[in-house]
């Protein structure tokens, strides 16, 4: 078999997977402990992002004519591909969360919703929460205004119905008197 009928299966895997993908992130993961790895791994997939060492020549041609273009310019030693193709933030969350751990692990660069960033634009999109924090953050912000409202009604209420009752009595006896 030739070379490149050999490569081609690979060149094709990471295609299919960026195919669909929100967010592509390039890291360097030389220095890092079978443990650490492992670990990482785990937290990826926990997380639904695919996790993969690639060479970079096969990543190169995957990357071709896709929003991933950008990325070829940081293929240099070795490198490995996370990729999401359900929440954008996830890679990079995940991967500067673990990085201050091990320093070992070393972002590149990355691909977000079309747009290329480099490693400090990566650390940036780190400290982006997930969509499911923003969506409860913002379900919180809603609610506090409704829920403060309530409260104060239901004071009032207490406190009103407290004085209307105290009232109540007050007001027939004022006619009798008169």
């Amino acid at each position: 078999m030739a070379k490149i009928e050999l490569k081609q299966p690979v060149v094709q895997e990471i295609s299919e997977i960026i195919k669909e993908a929100q967010a592509a992130v390039l890291v360097d993961h030389r220095g890092l402990t079978v443990a650490e790895d492992t670990q990482l791994r785990r937290q990826l997939r926990e997380a639904g992002v695919s996790y993969k060492v690639y060479k970079n020549t096969m990543m190169n041609f995957a990357f071709k004519g896709t929003d991933f273009e950008p990325l070829s310019e940081v293929l240099k030693g070795p490198s490995a591909l996370a990729v999401s193709s359900t929440d954008a933030t996830a890679p990079a969350r995940i991967l500067a969360k673990f990085a201050k751990t091990a320093p070992a692990l070393e972002i590149k660069a990355g691909v977000v919703e079309g747009t290329f960033y480099d490693a400090e634009g990566m650390k940036a999109i780190a400290a982006v929460p997930s969509r499911e924090e923003l969506l409860a953050k913002f379900l919180g912000s809603i609610q506090s205004p409704i829920a403060n409202f309530a409260r104060v009604l239901k004071q009032i209420a207490e406190k009103g119905g407290s004085e209307a009752a105290a009232e109540a009595p007050a007001a027939e006896e004022a006619p009798a008197e008169a």
